[in-house]
């Protein structure tokens, strides 16, 4: 049986075609958030022509949105290109992870089916960081208790405030820092965006375990994690695919 798993961000929506865990074919589309649901028809159809796969083939789907604007739009989509029903990630569905914060239905499905795909894969206690427009940390206990964490400005969202905010500053878009005691402007300016968002996660990470009084297995995922992971000085697991992942367990879980 495959799947399709949709993972809908503020601006691109990861389709991910899946056979169990396993990714057998992906694609990247726009987020539209005008309610019309024929672009994301012609854009499933085009994203099964690239991965050489036909409607027949897909058994279900499910949706993890942060942009719930596109819901309605994406379902209607699905219903007619795979004659399926789509299902959708929330608080209330079964995800073997208690959610011990005030307000569970605040949870983003983001953040559900990150630390579902995380808690599949390494177990717990854990920490999953993901890197995108925002940047959050949240917890899972050694008794996989969801208990809340952080939210901070993404790497490129701060740096976009920054030359916002400044008149001499200029617009970067390449997050590969030649040393952190930087000389130029440029290059100061990443050292401040990746060095700094490393030593942030790493301190994070440190401040959440003392307060937990557990040790953290992290797992990170997320647009901008892969430029970011790597400068993080504590064992930190990079899982790209980690959202796709959690959707497919989610779906095992609540397909009956």
């Amino acid at each position: 049986m495959m799947i399709l798993a949709i993972d809908v961000g503020n601006t691109n929506i990861v389709l991910g075609y899946m056979n169990g865990t396993t990714v057998v074919g992906r694609s990247r589309i726009v987020t539209r958030r005008d309610g019309d649901a024929a672009p994301y028809v012609a854009d499933f159809r085009c994203s099964l022509q690239e991965n050489s796969l036909t409607p027949e083939q897909i058994d279900g789907a499910i949706l993890s949105s942060v942009v719930p604007e596109t819901d309605g739009a994406l379902i209607a989509a699905v219903h007619e290109v795979f004659s399926c029903d789509c299902m959708t990630v929330n608080s209330a569905m079964r995800t073997d992870m208690k959610i011990c914060i005030e307000e569970p239905d605040t949870l983003g499905a983001d953040i559900i089916t990150g630390c579902v795909g995380a808690l599949d894969g390494y177990g717990a206690p854990l920490a999953v960081v993901d890197m995108g427009t925002a940047t959050t940390v949240v917890v899972v206990d050694k008794d996989r208790n969801y208990l809340g964490g952080a939210i901070i400005p993404g790497v490129k969202l701060a740096l976009q405030a920054l030359t916002a905010g400044t008149s001499l500053l200029p617009d970067l878009s390449d997050l590969t820092p030649k040393k952190c005691i930087a000389s130029l402007t440029e290059d100061a300016m990443l050292s401040g965006a990746v060095f700094g968002a490393a030593a942030m996660i790493d301190g994070l990470i440190d401040r959440m375990e003392k307060e937990l009084g557990q040790k953290l297995t992290v797992v990170a995922t997320g647009g901008l994690a892969g430029c970011i992971v790597p400068y993080c000085t504590r064992p930190i697991a990079y899982e790209p695919e980690l959202l796709l992942k959690g959707l497919a367990v989610l779906y095992e879980k609540n397909k009956d």
